[in-house]
C-alpha cells in the first residue's frame, strides 16, 4: 500500500527568486549556484527511486529547425498516429513567443513542427502568431494537433522596467496573490485544435484567459477514450482555478473536478495527462510530488508518488509510463534527493525499471525533460524547457 499524504504543506513565497513576467506564473530558480532551501519536504514520497538501470543513449541535435533556427523551450512532444513520426512545439526561440511586451505583439514564426521520427527531417509547421505560451500538445486518433496556450500576451512593462503608476510597492518581484488574466490580452489561455495541416478546428476557452471558466494557464490536454476532452489547468504554487475541465466531444462544457490543494484529489500544479488501456487518467500533479489516477468521471482511485515529481507524462500501446521529472533538483523546494530524469515502468504493477538521469549534475534551473513521448519502435523524446532541446533516446 502506498504511504498516506501529508495534509499541511502549504508551500510559502519566501523562495520565489524570479518572476516571468509575461507569462503570469512563477518559477522558481536558483541563482549563483548555490543549494535551494527546502521547505515542507514532501514526508509521504518515501525513498528516493534513483536507481533504476539507464539502458538508453542519447542522440542530441537530432531534430532541427527550418532556416538555421535555433530551439526556444519545448515542453511538448507527442507521437503521430502513424506510431512514427514526432510533433513538438517551439517557443519561438525563447521562452515565450510574445516579441514586443510593451505592444503584445507576437513572434509571428511557426511553432509546431512535425518530425520524420527516422531522419529528423521537418515534414510540416504551422501556427504562427496564433500562440503565446505553447505548452501541451495532444495528437489525436485522426491526427488532429491539440496544443494548449499557457500564457497571455496583455501590455507588460519589460523585465527590470520601473513598476507603472499607481503599482503597489514590491510589484514586480513576485505575486502576492494567485496570478489572473492580464488586462487588454487579445491571445492566450486557450486550447486550439488543428488539423495536421494546421487548419484551426475548435477553440476552447476565452481569448486572453478567464478565471470562472476554462481557462487560465492551461497545462495539458488529452481525449478520452469516448472522444471527451479534458483539460489541465494551473500553473502556479499559489493558487487560483487548479482543475481538470471536462468537455464533449463538440468541446461543450460538461464537468469539472479537484481544486488547489494539496489533500488527495487537490491539485498543485496538475501538468500533464495519460489515459492507459483501462481508460484511467493519470495527472501528473508536479508541485504535490505525485500522480493521481481518478476515473473518467474524476472519481480518484489511486496516489503514486515513485515515478518522482511529474512535469510530463505519456502512457505507450503497452501501458508502460513515462514519467519526466525537470524539477525535483533546483526549483522544488519540497522534493529533495530526487534526481532529475525520466522514469519508466509498467501501469499494471507501478514499479520503476527504468531511469534516464539528467546528464547535468548541478542544475540551476529547470533541467532535462519536461515533455516526454515514445514511439511505437520504444524510442523515447525528451522536450527540454531550461537547455531548449528536443532529445531523442534509442535503447543501447
Amino acid at each position: 500500500m502506498l504511504v498516506s499524504e501529508l495534509t499541511k504543506r502549504l508551500l510559502t513565497g519566501a523562495a520565489v527568486l524570479s518572476v516571468v513576467a509575461v507569462t503570469g506564473w512563477r518559477i522558481e530558480a536558483q541563482g549563483g549556484g548555490q543549494a535551494p532551501v527546502q521547505r515542507n519536504p514532501c514526508a509521504e514520497c518515501g525513498t528516493p527511486v534513483n536507481d533504476a538501470p539507464n539502458p538508453y543513449r542519447t542522440i542530441e541535435n537530432f531534430f532541427k529547425l527550418p532556416d538555421g533556427r535555433s530551439w526556444g523551450s519545448t515542453s511538448l512532444v507527442d507521437i503521430d498516429k502513424n506510431g512514427k513520426d514526432i510533433w513538438a512545439v517551439d517557443r519561438c526561440g525563447a521562452n515565450s513567443c510574445v516579441s514586443d511586451p510593451a505592444t503584445g505583439a507576437l513572434n509571428p514564426e511557426d511553432v509546431v513542427f512535425k518530425f520524420d521520427g527516422k531522419t529528423g527531417a521537418v515534414l510540416a509547421h504551422f501556427g504562427g502568431g496564433m500562440i503565446v505560451m505553447p505548452h501541451g500538445i495532444f495528437v489525436d486518433k485522426d491526427d488532429n494537433v491539440w496544443v494548449t496556450d499557457n500564457a497571455d500576451n496583455a501590455p507588460r512593462a519589460e523585465r527590470g522596467a520601473a513598476p507603472p503608476a499607481g503599482a503597489a510597492p514590491g510589484a514586480g518581484r513576485g505575486p502576492a496573490t494567485p496570478p489572473s488574466p492580464g488586462a487588454g490580452a487579445t491571445k492566450g489561455h486557450q486550447v486550439i485544435k488543428f488539423s495536421s495541416t494546421g487548419k484551426v478546428l475548435m477553440t476552447l476557452g476565452k481569448a486572453g484567459g478567464s478565471l470562472t471558466e476554462c481557462c487560465f494557464q492551461p497545462n495539458d490536454v488529452i481525449v478520452g477514450p469516448d472522444g471527451s476532452i479534458y483539460v489541465a489547468q494551473g500553473h502556479n504554487d499559489i493558487g487560483g482555478p487548479q482543475v481538470i475541465w471536462k468537455f464533449t466531444k463538440d468541446g461543450k462544457p460538461l464537468t469539472s473536478f479537484g481544486k488547489f490543494g494539496h489533500e488527495r484529489g487537490e491539485f498543485d500544479q496538475p501538468h500533464a495527462m495519460a489515459f492507459d488501456s483501462k481508460g484511467r487518467l493519470f495527472v501528473g500533479d508536479r508541485n504535490n510530488n505525485r500522480i493521481q489516477i481518478f476515473d473518467q468521471s474524476g472519481k480518484l482511485l489511486d496516489v503514486w508518488y515513485q515515478f518522482s515529481r511529474p512535469s510530463g507524462l505519456f502512457i505507450d500501446k503497452k501501458d508502460m509510463l513515462y514519467s519526466a521529472d525537470s524539477e525535483s533538483v533546483a526549483v522544488s523546494r519540497n522534493h529533495f534527493g530526487w534526481k532529475n530524469g525520466i522514469r519508466i515502468g509498467s501501469v499494471k504493477d507501478g514499479k520503476v525499471i527504468a531511469f534516464i538521469p539528467d546528464p547535468a549534475t548541478n542544475p540551476t534551473n529547470t533541467s532535462a525533460a519536461e515533455g516526454v513521448a515514445a514511439d511505437d519502435a520504444g524510442n523515447i523524446y525528451g522536450a527540454e524547457v531550461g537547455p531548449r532541446a528536443l532529445k531523442k533516446y534509442v535503447k543501447q
